[in-house]
């Protein structure tokens, strides 16, 4: 591991994800960050004056040092403010669409937490438990937009909550069908979601965009990548997304339809047993010693009480049984800024790191 810290930069501080990308940076053993991007109308605004608590991801979240806290925001273009290896996106899909693309040429490694390249052929989809290997499309991306740099992709928060439930029991018995329905906390429609009051006595059974992403991209997170491209994974998703009135945590009801017939122990060896990372010898910082955690008590997960467990970076599972239409049904828990969005973007980092797809 290196002596001497990479610079980093967070594109999108001001938001949710972004500060708590920034949180979870402070004392990093690999990455020290040494600059922050905002929009134009914040450009200069002092980290500060921008945090939310939510930010955190609960309310005990790290405290932000003076050195960050004094930082002020930059206009998102990549110059010499930007002194620095890798940038962190946690900018909105339409703003990405043209700043991501400029800093990659530019020649810098972009981890992106947006929607708007995670579909492309050549962008790694990354959860790095799940297909670590498909890293390697950094070089095809480069050689065929000539780029120095690239942008890799960490999915949608309620997509790695499942399939890092769903991608041990693919690999060991086969999947043919899913069927999940969604509880989504309030906190992954970031500060402009829908208010308290809009939340109060209600429940809002759309979340646009959300089931789509939810029913394509497990298909090419749990695909093989061969020959410079990405074979999905030939697997009917059936999604139905909810916003609920949790703060942080999403909770999601599944049912699968497996390959061949397995018995329910067989199952929940298969989660427990599932150490992806350390197995291929990769030791990453943020990853979790055990991805897949499964409770015992007939009424848990639940958000308030589980989803910082493995701080936050595992999917917690409960409530196995079979379906009578489908072969099992478990309920799942994923916390959507730890795992889900700012996590789940930092371990994708340290993955491109100690793979040694960047310089």
């Amino acid at each position: 591991m290196p002596v001497s810290k990479r610079k980093v930069a967070v594109l999108g501080a001001s938001g949710l994800v972004g500060q708590r990308l920034v949180r979870s940076l402070v004392g990093h053993p690999w990455f020290e960050v040494v600059a922050l991007g905002g929009s134009k109308r914040r450009a200069g605004t002092p980290f500060r004056d921008v945090l939310h608590p939510l930010g955190s991801g609960d309310l005990h979240g790290a405290a932000v040092p003076q050195e960050l806290a004094d930082m002020r925001l930059l206009e998102c273009e990549p110059g010499a403010a930007f002194d620095c290896d890798i940038v962190f996106s946690a900018l909105p899909a339409e703003v990405a669409e043209q700043v991501e693309p400029a800093f990659a040429q530019a020649g810098y490694a972009v981890v992106s937490n947006a929607r708007t390249y995670r579909m492309d052929a050549d962008v790694p989809l990354v959860i790095p438990e799940v297909n670590h290997d498909h890293i390697a499309l950094v070089e095809k991306q480069r050689r065929e937009r000539g780029w120095r740099g690239c942008i890799v992709t960490n999915p949608n928060c309620s997509t790695i909550a499942l399939t890092l439930t769903i991608a041990p029991l693919a690999r060991k018995f086969g999947i043919e069908a899913v069927q999940v329905t969604t509880m989504q906390a309030l906190s992954g429609a970031g500060l402009s979601g829908p208010s308290a009051l809009d939340m109060l006595d209600n429940v809002v059974p759309y979340i646009g965009g959300e089931e789509d992403k939810l029913e394509t991209e497990p298909q090419k997170l749990l695909g093989t990548l061969a020959a410079g491209s990405i074979e999905p994974m030939d697997i009917k998703i059936s999604a139905q997304c909810n916003r609920v009135s949790t703060v942080h945590g999403h909770l999601e009801c599944v049912a699968v339809k497996l390959g061949s017939r397995v018995e329910q122990d067989e199952l929940l060896a298969a989660w427990a047993e599932w150490h992806p990372l350390q197995d291929a010898g990769l030791h990453l910082p943020s990853a979790p010693a055990q991805p897949v955690i499964y409770l015992q008590e007939p009424n848990r997960p639940q958000p308030r009480v589980d989803r910082d467990l493995e701080n936050g970076m595992a999917s917690i599972v409960g409530r196995l049984r079979p379906d009578p239409i489908l072969d099992y049904k478990f309920v799942a828990l994923g916390h959507n800024l730890a795992r889900g969005a700012a996590g789940g973007t930092l371990l994708l980092a340290e993955l491109l790191h100690a793979s040694g797809a960047i310089d």
